[in-house]
């Protein structure tokens, strides 16, 4: 189960995210569900998505009383009550004693949306769908089961993203945790994604918050076109949130490129025009976004991003 650490952000800072479009979102904080007071720090950390958690987090004992605490959370918005209306849930798995009355209590509230635990078929999500009209899922995969079916889970009536559950997926397989053991399981994600032409997938967390750990497995999954990650502490959604952005080296490619391309008269001029424009043209839009310049990050010319993989426990 996982056990977030009880970092607190102070309420003062000016380093406080803000909820973007799910669409778009890098950084996905999980909150224990039985813990409340973690639920503002969260509120006002980096994380594009919160996500409070009443699944893996909470013991069987607790889950009403964490399931209760989120409903309080979610019926509440004031100024001193960040986040709140509009904050995500991770939801118990179907079929499991909690799943029915974790989407009863949550049909009449402003959640924006919920991840769905240990999801194996079509059927877990479009009964999930069902329940909660309207209301965006995130399958999160974490079994062989799982993700021999993913093709079909990604087109499912109600699947929003797809997300990568690596803890229990390796337990499921007994998979290591080397980059290259885990390269077919990802490559799966994010193919099964653009064919059903879905955002790209949710990569799972990694534990510690080491900032070269921690920027070695975001690495990780941009090489293999994820764009989003969950994340099990406020302080891991900054770091994240930048591993998932555009780079300095490809803002500045998108400019040159474009620059180029107006001074030889903004004409189509060979085959590789067409895909660089498409590349630089989402490239810019992302930074955007995102409100990141070539300014904003630090670059250290000694260090090399190298692979690594992310699980939890």
């Amino acid at each position: 189960m996982y056990d977030q650490q009880n970092t607190t952000v102070d309420p003062d800072s000016s380093d406080i995210g803000s909820r973007i479009d799910p669409v778009l979102a890098r950084s996905w904080l999980l909150v224990n569900g039985a813990q409340y007071e973690r639920f503002a720090p969260a509120a006002r950390s980096r994380a594009d998505i919160v996500v409070l958690d009443i699944e893996d987090a909470v013991a069987p004992k607790d889950k009403v009383a964490a399931r209760e605490n989120v409903l309080r959370w979610l019926a509440t918005e004031s100024d001193d009550h960040p986040g709140g209306p509009g904050d995500w849930v991770r939801v118990n798995g179907f079929g499991t004693p909690w799943w029915a009355d974790d989407l009863d209590a949550l049909a009449t509230t402003s959640v924006g949306g919920v991840m769905l635990a240990m999801v194996e078929s079509v059927d877990h999500v479009t009964e999930t769908a069902k329940r909660l009209p309207d209301v965006p899922i995130v399958a999160l995969v974490e079994t062989a089961r799982g993700l021999e079916r993913i093709s079909e889970i990604a087109t499912a009536k109600g699947t929003f993203r797809l997300a990568f559950g690596i803890g229990d997926f390796r337990r499921d397989t007994g998979f290591g945790d080397n980059p290259a053991t885990l390269a077919y399981a990802r490559s799966r994600f994010t193919i099964a994604a653009k064919a059903a032409h879905l955002p790209s997938a949710i990569d799972g967390p990694t534990v510690g918050s080491g900032a070269l750990k921690l920027s070695e497995a975001t690495a990780v999954s941009v090489e293999f076109g994820m764009t989003g990650k969950i994340c099990l502490t406020p302080d891991q959604c900054a770091p994240v949130n930048e591993g998932l952005s555009p780079s300095p080296d490809d803002i500045s490619w998108a400019r040159e490129f474009f620059a180029d391309f107006e001074r030889d008269g903004g004409e189509i001029r060979n085959g590789s025009d067409l895909p660089r424009i498409a590349r630089a043209t989402k490239i810019l839009d992302l930074a955007r976004a995102y409100a990141v310049t070539e300014s904003d990050y630090e670059v250290d010319p000694g260090h090399a991003s190298a692979p690594s993989d992310t699980y939890h426990y």
